[in-house]
C-alpha cells in the first residue's frame, strides 16, 4: 500500500515536470501594451524580433520596442527553475528510496530489537524476563499473554540495577521488527529495592480492570517495512536505564528489550 502510495506520488511528479516542459516549448512573448502572444520562439536581430506564431504557425516579424523582454525572459528562467527543482527533487526521492531498501535490507528477518552503534552496525538486545511484583507474590510476565492479577498496586519489573548493553549516544536510533500489529515505544525505567520498574500497574478490585503507567518518552519512528520500523527519541535521553517495549495497551502483557544511557555529553 506505501508502495503503491509512493509510485502515484512519483508518476505525479514525472507528470507535473513533463507538463512543465512542454509548457515551456511555448513561450509567453510579452508585449509592452500588457497583452502576450504564444510563440515557439523568438529572436533578437537589432531592432526586430522574429516570432514563430503558435496561433498562426508561421514565422513573423515585430519591433523590438514593442516587446517586453525582461517579462519574457523572467518567466522563461522560472519555468527553467521549476523544472530543475522538480528534477532535482525526483533524483533525491530515488536516492532516499535506494537507501531505505538498502538500509533494511541490513535488518535481520527475526523478530526483535537493534541497536544502532556509531558506526551503523547493528547490536541486537535480547528480550528480558520482566516480573510482576505486589505485596503477595513475584510472577514472571508471559511475554504477549496477559495473567490474571490480585487487586491492588504492582509493579512491572526487571531484575537487577542495570541493563547489559548501553550506548553513549543520548539520541540512540533503533530498529524493532514486530511479530504483530502492537503498539511500541521507549520508556524510562525507575528503581525499586535494586531492580528496575518497567511499569506501574492499578489492579481496580471487582472489574479487575487494570491501569498501566508507563513512562513512556516521546519519540520519532519511521516504517521501514511491513512490521519494521526505526525509533528513536524526539530530545536527547537523560543517562539511565531505559527499554525498547511493546505491548497491548491495557493487557499486561509488555515484551521488553532494555539499554541504559551511559553519562556523557549530548549532542
Amino acid at each position: 500500500m506505501r508502495a503503491s502510495k509512493r509510485m502515484f506520488a512519483k508518476i505525479c511528479c514525472l507528470l507535473l515536470a513533463s507538463a512543465c516542459l512542454l509548457s515551456a516549448a511555448t513561450v509567453k512573448l510579452y508585449l509592452k501594451d500588457g497583452s502576450y502572444q504564444l510563440v515557439r520562439e523568438y529572436q533578437v536581430d537589432n531592432d526586430r524580433v522574429r516570432l514563430y506564431s503558435v496561433d498562426r504557425d508561421e514565422w513573423e516579424e515585430m519591433p523590438l520596442s514593442l516587446v517586453d523582454l525582461a517579462k519574457t525572459r523572467a518567466e522563461i528562467k522560472e519555468r527553467e527553475d521549476i523544472a530543475k527543482e522538480s528534477a532535482a527533487a525526483n533524483a533525491a526521492e530515488d536516492k532516499a528510496e535506494r537507501d531505505a531498501s538498502h538500509e533494511k535490507d541490513l535488518v535481520p528477518k527475526e523478530e526483535g530489537v537493534y541497536l544502532i552503534d556509531e558506526e551503523s552496525k547493528l547490536i541486537p538486545i535480547k528480550a528480558a524476563e520482566s516480573k510482576i511484583v505486589n505485596d503477595k507474590r513475584r510472577t514472571v510476565l508471559k511475554v504477549m499473554s496477559p495473567l490474571p492479577l490480585v487487586s491492588g498496586k504492582a509493579t512491572v519489573e526487571l531484575d537487577g540495577p542495570h541493563a547489559p548493553i548501553g550506548t553513549a549516544n543520548r539520541e540512540a536510533q533503533f530498529y524493532i521488527r514486530l511479530s504483530a500489529e502492537e503498539r511500541f515505544g521507549i520508556l524510562r525505567m525507575g528503581e525499586h529495592k535494586g531492580n528496575r520498574v518497567v511499569e506501574k500497574l492499578t489492579i481496580i478490585p471487582v472489574s479487575k480492570e487494570t491501569v498501566e503507567e508507563p513512562n513512556l518518552v516521546e519519540t520519532f519512528r519511521q516504517q521501514m517495512a511491513d512490521g519494521l520500523f526505526k525509533i528513536w527519541p524526539e530530545k536527547p535521553m537523560e543517562p539511565g536505564e531505559y527499554a525498547v517495549v511493546e505491548y497491548t495497551e491495557g493487557k499486561v502483557n509488555m515484551q521488553v528489550w532494555d539499554f541504559f544511557i551511559a553519562p556523557g555529553v549530548a549532542k
